[in-house]
């Protein structure tokens, strides 16, 4: 059994609400929710936090590592674009991740092109919505075997 944990960055909370054209009509609780099933179903744990504090996602992820967490999936939000703290603490603990955008960045303002992420993930998944985050879940364990 692997445990799962799936971190979602400032103002995920408000999906299903917040620019629906942009982000998609689905909730945050709905996405975990999903998710959860599909742990159940095929002997995993899920665990899953969202923050709009950079300081509580790092402390999350330092913590996953004494938990002994076996796959991240991430969606840093706003902070892809500007937190180095983010990405040393993923760096120091060594946990397999995916980053996951909801949008398609590479079609959106020049800024979000950039992630501080993007080049120490197992892999990135973006511009699928909601259904990113079962992409991301079916790699993770897909990797874990």
């Amino acid at each position: 059994m692997a445990t799962i944990l799936v971190l979602h960055g400032p103002n995920l909370n408000l999906l299903g609400s917040r620019e629906p054209a942009t982000y998609g009509t689905v909730s945050l609780d709905q996405i975990n929710t999903q998710l959860t099933d599909i742990c159940i179903d095929r002997g995993h744990h899920l665990l899953a936090l969202q923050s709009n504090a950079e300081y509580e996602l790092i402390d999350r992820i330092q913590e996953a590592k004494n938990e002994g967490v076996n796959y991240i999936i991430f969606n840093p939000a706003a902070l892809t674009h500007t937190s180095v703290a983010l990405r040393d603490t993923l760096l120091a603990v060594d946990i397999p991740f995916i980053e996951v955008h909801l949008s398609n960045v590479y079609a959106r303002e020049e800024f979000r092109r950039r992630s501080f992420f993007s080049d120490i993930a197992r892999g990135v998944i973006c511009g699928f919505g909601a259904k990113g985050y079962v992409l991301a879940l079916e790699a993770a364990l897909e990797d874990l075997k």
